[in-house]
């Protein structure tokens, strides 16, 4: 057994610091006290993480927040949120990345007619867009099948080939404008909402605000005429 040096702490503590005697070299870490090795969870995962959580805050102060991009599509599918295609609403349809007035209205109009979609071949080619354009929305994206038709009828939208002056005012529309559409509509019924304000020259957002809540019928087969005075 090895003797203890003569020296007692304190002694050997003061002569290093004078510098009469070298510092004994430090011994070497246990194996329990050496320094962890570096995480294993790359800095990708964890900002990862701190998106998801930014994300699931924003959907509880807003459960209507807009989906930005693929990643936060991502993020939306591992917190759980769906989006069921053959029953979603206009709202529904814009949280969307990437998706415009004119797929929000075929989609509905596809909704409205029992038309119903199976998978994202089925979603992609309603759109007429590649595989490659519906990709970053399928992870929420639910397809179930249902064998009734949605629940709320078509006729309860407006028909804007057949709306009155004041219905058109209650849209939104200003006087003028509610003109301007009474006056192409008798040219030539409007097909749909891209249709609409490609020949009216009407603000987008006025125009969304429309999406699920009108429709385009037939139209009238001539002039509307006020009623004559009863005899």
């Amino acid at each position: 057994m090895a003797s203890r040096h003569w020296l007692d702490p304190l002694a050997r503590q003061l002569l290093v610091a004078t510098g009469q005697i070298p510092a004994s070299p430090s011994p070497a870490p246990a194996a329990s006290q050496q320094a962890p090795p570096p995480s294993t969870c790359s800095g990708a995962s964890r900002e990862d993480e701190i998106e998801r959580e930014l994300l699931a805050l924003k959907l509880r102060q807003d459960p209507s927040q807009p989906l930005r991009d693929a990643d936060a599509v991502r993020h939306a599918a591992a917190l759980g949120w769906r989006l069921d295609v053959n029953r979603a609403t206009a709202a529904d349809w814009w949280r969307l990345p990437g998706i415009g007035a004119e797929q929000v209205d075929l989609l509905l109009r596809l909704q409205a007619g029992g038309i119903q979609l199976s998978d994202a071949e089925d979603l992609h080619k309603a759109l007429g867009w590649s595989a490659a354009q519906v990709a970053p929305w399928l992870p929420v994206l639910a397809f179930r099948w249902y064998g009734e038709p949605p629940t709320s009828p078509e006729r309860s939208r407006v028909d804007l080939n057949r709306a009155s002056a004041s219905t058109l005012l209650a849209l939104g529309l200003s006087s003028q404008q509610s003109q301007r559409l009474q006056r192409e509509r008798a040219r030539r019924p409007f097909q749909d909402l891209a249709e609409l304000q490609e020949r009216l020259q009407l603000p987008p957002a006025l125009v969304e605000r429309w999406l699920g809540r009108v429709r385009f019928g037939a139209g009238p087969a001539g002039p509307v005429l006020p009623p004559g005075p009863r005899r």
